[in-house]
Formats: C-alpha cells, sequence, structure tokens
C-alpha cells in the first residue's frame, strides 16, 4: 500500500525559511511525479508543485517561483519542498499527493483528482 508521510513544518517568523519532507512508501521511487498542495481552512485545496522524476519541477502557482522550489533524495523515497521568504499568507496545510505509476506531472486544471494518494498534511503558520 502506498504511503506518504509530511513532515517539517512549524510556526515561522515572516521572512524565514522552512523545508517540507514528503517520505514515500509503497512503490519504486525511481519514476514518480508527486505534487505539494496547500489548503487554508475553508478554502479549496492549491497546488503548488509538482515534482517529476522524468520532467523536474513544474509550478502550479507561478507567484511562488523564486520563494519556493522542490527537490528530491530518491535514495531516501523523499521529496522536499523548500520555502524561503515567507510571507503570512503561505499559513496553510501543506499535502504531499501522488499517484503511483504516474511519472509525469499532471496539469491543470482539475489537479485534485489527478492525485490518489495523499499525505496527513503538515501545519505551516507564518508569524508577522
Amino acid at each position: 500500500e502506498v504511503h506518504l508521510v509530511e513532515s517539517g513544518g512549524g510556526l515561522v517568523q515572516a521572512g524565514g525559511s522552512l523545508r517540507l519532507s514528503c517520505t514515500a512508501s509503497g512503490f519504486t521511487f525511481e519514476d514518480y511525479a508527486i505534487g505539494w498542495f496547500r489548503q487554508v481552512l475553508g478554502k479549496e485545496r492549491e497546488g503548488v508543485l509538482c515534482i517529476s522524476s522524468s520532467d523536474g519541477i513544474t509550478f502550479y502557482t507561478d507567484s511562488l517561483k523564486g520563494r519556493f522550489t522542490g527537490s528530491s533524495d530518491n535514495a531516501k523515497s523523499t521529496v522536499y519542498l523548500q520555502m524561503n521568504s515567507l510571507k503570512p499568507e503561505d499559513t496553510a496545510v501543506y499535502y504531499c499527493a501522488v499517484t503511483p505509476m504516474v511519472t509525469r506531472c499532471p496539469r491543470p486544471p482539475y489537479l485534485y483528482p489527478q492525485f490518489n494518494v495523499w499525505g496527513q498534511g503538515t501545519p505551516v503558520t507564518i508569524s508577522e
């Protein structure tokens, strides 16, 4: 069974940085496309970016380019979301998601249903 576990969230002051981790199990971590999403309570889940073993990084929210980036460590079956120059509006629960056997990042619209395994989320709070 495929599982994703996020970690690394927490409380950070505006202007700070965080690196979130998403560790996968239950599939061979060689060919994958893992997405990062975030959700504010009461709002729709928003795509952040996707990390593909074949295509690299695809941003789902262009305004985050320059502050957010993704990376991976296949030996640890883990992808990362590096977030810099954080702002209060980045406060959200951050999720990673995957559809096993899919190696190219899904394209909008309707990203949410294109990923069928989700982690439990890790909360990120950015204070003023």
